[in-house]
């Protein structure tokens, strides 16, 4: 009986995992929300949750430095402000610390609400962020930068947003990114910005984040099949039942 030879079997081609144009991550929420009815709340609720998740791989509670898991998360007024709103409402179930500054809050409800519930929560609100960059890092382990989004004109950062990257590049604490880091363009790394150890990309990475080299997570495992495969995004096999992947 003739044997079969396996070894001429191709072997399965791995595709790499895309990364995103503004226009496509555009273009990929907007099908969310409107095709597939994703809720805006139910999103921002989805990815700042990984958010937070991803906080705590990156920096488990035991590995803080300082006696108390103090965070500090600042928070812009559009959609990845609302995130970094979640994520400090979760930091704060997880048993960590966060502290807010909110320079400059939205009227819209969506973002209203989530602020409500982090004051319910008895998370405090800073009135203004030190300018001496050593009160920062005396006290806070790490500072989440949910300022500036994918959506924002890096070339037109008004106050206070200017004056806060200023201080962010300055920190010598840790500082973690939501999708996009403050102040970089979407669609390359910016060599005058500032400089996050930590990267967590939402649905998938932006054009910025290739050749990132600190810690990078990724939170997508929400998206529909049929936009992965529309948007040729060859997103990795996550881990067991995990909603997020370092890469």
């Amino acid at each position: 009986m003739e044997k079969t030879n396996h070894s001429s079997a191709e072997p399965e081609t791995i595709e790499p995992l895309r990364y995103l144009s503004k226009e496509e991550a555009v273009a990929i929420e907007t099908e969310l929300v409107r095709d597939y009815r994703f809720g805006q709340q139910q999103l921002i609720e989805i990815w700042g949750n990984a958010c937070a998740l991803a906080i705590t791989k990156a920096y488990p509670l035991t590995s803080l430095g300082k006696k108390q898991p103090t965070v500090l998360v600042i928070c812009g007024p559009d959609q990845n402000g609302s995130i970094g709103l979640v994520c400090a409402r979760h930091l704060r179930m997880f048993e960590y610390e966060p502290t807010i500054y909110h320079p400059k809050r939205s009227s819209q409800s969506l973002h209203q609400d989530f602020t409500v519930q982090c004051e319910k929560m008895d998370i405090p609100f800073l009135s203004y962020l030190p300018t001496e960059v050593q009160l920062i890092n005396d006290a806070y382990n790490l500072v989440i930068d949910a300022m500036l989004g994918p959506d924002e004109d890096r070339i037109n950062i008004k106050e206070p947003y200017s004056g806060i990257l200023v201080t962010l590049k300055q920190v010598k604490i840790p500082i973690a990114s939501v999708d996009v880091p403050s102040g970089w363009d979407v669609e390359e790394a910016t060599e005058d910005g500032i400089n996050p150890e930590v990267l967590i990309s939402l649905t998938a990475p932006k054009k910025c984040a290739v050749n990132f080299t600190g810690k990078h997570f990724l939170a997508g495992r929400f998206l529909p099949y049929d936009i992965q495969k529309k948007f040729e995004l060859n997103l990795p096999e996550y881990p067991g039942t995990d909603c997020l992947i370092e890469l």
